[in-house]
């Protein structure tokens, strides 16, 4: 699939492989992003690439010594974390599959949830004020519930490890 780099004046260039035309804010967004002084190499653009809030959601950004899991438009960064380990890249050798396996197996993701409610969900004070929001998402009380501990609706897991 052949890209075009974006004619912005920034550190790092910005490759896009957008299916369509990007509007003014989305350019902004790129150019805010691609000026980052710990970007590596460059930023890219995926097909479906929109605005997000301080970075384009479908936006690809390499760091280097800078962790910003919120960095993908805010799409995703909700069900991320950073966390120090303390390993090393030759403890880890041949056994990042397993360790991303076991998480995924902890953690309902994509389009899956939680098959029993947790108890100190169901005794979350503020249930009650589900019946205050839009008519629309009512009726999904019971799956928000299910949904609390994992990544949600449509999310797969971003699993990032940064090796010392």
């Amino acid at each position: 699939m052949p890209y075009e780099e974006l004619e912005i004046n920034t550190p790092a260039p910005v490759l896009s492989w957008a299916n369509h035309p990007l509007g003014t804010e989305e350019t902004k967004m790129a150019k805010n992003v691609a000026s980052l002084p710990f970007v590596f190499k460059h930023v890219a653009l995926m097909p479906d690439v929109h605005l997000g809030k301080g970075a384009l959601v479908g936006s690809v950004i390499a760091t280097k010594e800078a962790i910003i899991p919120a960095a993908v438009g805010v799409d995703v960064g909700c069900g991320m974390c950073a966390i120090k380990t303390p390993f090393t890249g030759d403890k880890l050798e041949g056994k990042l599959k397993k360790i991303r396996l076991d998480i995924e197996a902890a953690i309902p993701t994509g389009f899956n949830e939680n098959k029993e409610i947790e108890k100190t969900v169901t005794n979350w004070q503020h249930w009650r004020e589900f019946q205050d929001l839009h008519r629309g998402v009512q009726d999904l009380q019971t799956k928000a519930m299910k949904q609390i501990g994992s990544l949600g609706g449509g999310k797969r897991l971003p699993l990032t490890v940064v090796i010392q």
